[in-house]
């Protein structure tokens, strides 16, 4: 079943990179008394994710935190140290918490597994942002194409702080 709008998020286990190395952080560690913009892209480096998903949610990082969002969390389904090589390709400013969701855990128990084996990917997630309050999904913009992003984007979530 999919998340929808006033669904808690599941507990679920993500790995971040820290300077110790790939460590565990749960949902509450990232959720739990916080306003979080989720943004979740099918995969790390690839053309529509990196060329204008990661952009829109950069240009528009300073304006959500100043409409009161604590953190910006991007979530793949890739590993911690793809993630971390994203993360310092793109996040000049240090603005957001890179998640690996390394084996779809996360995507499959919120329904937004994408299952793109047909080009060669496995599984991974659907494109989507998310605000997040206290673990409680209050907007949702579901991507209805992989390829595109036309509701997904930092802008649009922004807009609806």
């Amino acid at each position: 079943m999919t998340i929808k709008v006033g669904d808690k998020l599941p507990e679920a286990k993500f790995r971040v990179m820290t300077a110790e190395g790939p460590q565990v952080k749960t949902t509450d560690d990232i959720f739990k008394g916080k306003k979080v913009a989720l943004f979740a892209v099918p995969g790390a480096y690839t053309g529509t994710c990196h060329k204008m998903h990661l952009p829109s949610i950069f240009l528009n990082a300073y304006a959500m935190k100043n409409k009161g969002v604590d953190t910006i969390a991007i979530v793949s389904v890739n590993d911690a140290f793809v993630m971390n090589a994203w993360k310092r390709d793109t996040d000049q400013r240090d603005e957001a918490i890179f998640l690996a969701d390394g084996n779809a855990e996360f995507a499959k128990a919120i329904g937004m597994e994408l299952d793109a084996s047909a080009n060669g990917l496995g599984i991974r997630s659907k494109r989507y942002s998310m605000l997040v309050e206290n673990g409680e999904v209050k907007k949702l913009n579901l991507e209805p194409a992989p390829g595109k992003v036309e509701v997904s984007g930092g802008d649009t979530l922004l807009g609806q702080l």
